[in-house]
Formats: structure tokens, C-alpha cells, sequence
């Protein structure tokens, strides 16, 4: 962070523009399948000028000591927070790469499941995510990264839902760190 914002402000400031952005009260049906009455849409703030820099800060606090070379998750959620979190971290002078995971194998060209510089087995990663559910989202990435044998190093979202997310990436020996969870938002 800058000496013009702290982390706990920054917090503070970007949960109320989820709150106020991306968090509604109505009926859904989510990506895993299961219906819920609220949805949260972070893709609105992760693709806000603002909100990226916050959630880029915010995420580059957790990393900032640990020595990591590329972030990255599946597509289509983690792609601006990758974004983000690699142009913020040449701001600060520790450039980092980024890697973006398909959903599948391109059928063309290359066939590749994995885009941006090339991750050797060596090479420290943390997985990224927007909003963890069921966690099949990360976990995809998660097994993707695996298959290459680079040590995961962190797994961070911007909001866990708290239903099984935090498990399902468990079962890979890592855990689940979230800027917020969803009680976050229920409080009010």
C-alpha cells in the first residue's frame, strides 16, 4: 500500500463498493448449480478502475513477503484481478506474471490450457479467485497448476460464500484466504 491509504482503510472502502456495486438481494441460480437469494457480481468492481486497485493492493499485502513469481486462476472471474495484481506489483517494483486457465484445452493453434509466460515446475504461484462457492472454480485451476508441479503457494479470493469452498480446496493440502467473506455482506 501507498502512504496515502492504509490496508484496513482500503478494506473498508472497497467492501463498500461490493456492497454498493456488485452485491444484490434476489433470487439466482449460481455456476455450481445451487439457487441463492443474494448474488455478488465482483467482476463489476474487479473491472472498476478504482475497486482494482483496491482489491490489487489488498491481495499484494497478502503476497508481498512470500516470494511468489506468477498469480493467476480460471477464466473468466480471475482475469481482471490478475490483471491488476500484476500491474500493481511493477508499481511497487516486484514485477510479477500472470497466468490465466482455461475452462478447457483450446481446440487450435496450440492446444494450450494455460496462457501467459511459461510456469516451470520451480515456479511459486498463488491461485486467484473472485467469488468462491462450491470452490470448483479454484480447484480446476488448482489441478491445472499441479499437473505442471509449481508450488502453490497461496489461495485467495476476494469474497468466500462460505459453502464448501474453503473445503474442497483443503483437500489439496492449502488453504482458502478471502479479503471477505459473506457474512461481510449480511450483516446489514
Amino acid at each position: 500500500m501507498n502512504n496515502l491509504i492504509t490496508p484496513e482503510q482500503a478494506r473498508a472502502e472497497l467492501l463498500g463498493l461490493l456492497k454498493r456495486d456488485s452485491f444484490q438481494r434476489k433470487r439466482v441460480v449460481l455456476a455450481s448449480g445451487k439457487t441463492s437469494d443474494y448474488y455478488l457480481d465482483a467482476r463489476v468492481c474487479s473491472l472498476s478502475g478504482r475497486s482494482a486497485y483496491l482489491i490489487a493492493s489488498l491481495l499484494y499485502e497478502f503476497i508481498k513477503n512470500d516470494r511468489i513469481e506468477a498469480v493467476g486462476g480460471l477464466t473468466l472471474g480471475a482475469d481482471p484481478i490478475i490483471g491488476s495484481l500484476i500491474a500493481y506489483s511493477a508499481g511497487r517494483g516486484t514485477p510479477l506474471n500472470g497466468f490465466i486457465v482455461r475452462k478447457e484445452e483450446k481446440k487450435h493453434g496450440m492446444g494450450k490450457l494455460l496462457e501467459g509466460p511459461a510456469l516451470k515446475p520451480t515456479t511459486r504461484v498463488v491461485i486467484l479467485d473472485d467469488v468462491v462457492t462450491t470452490g470448483s472454480s479454484t480447484v480446476k485451476a488448482i489441478e491445472a497448476i499441479k499437473n505442471i508441479g509449481c508450488p502453490i503457494v497461496r489461495v485467495l479470493a476476494i469474497v468466500d460464500r462460505d459453502e464448501g469452498g474453503r473445503e474442497a480446496v483443503a483437500k489439496f493440502g492449502l488453504t482458502l484466504e478471502s479479503l471477505f467473506t459473506i457474512a461481510d455482506f449480511l450483516k446489514d
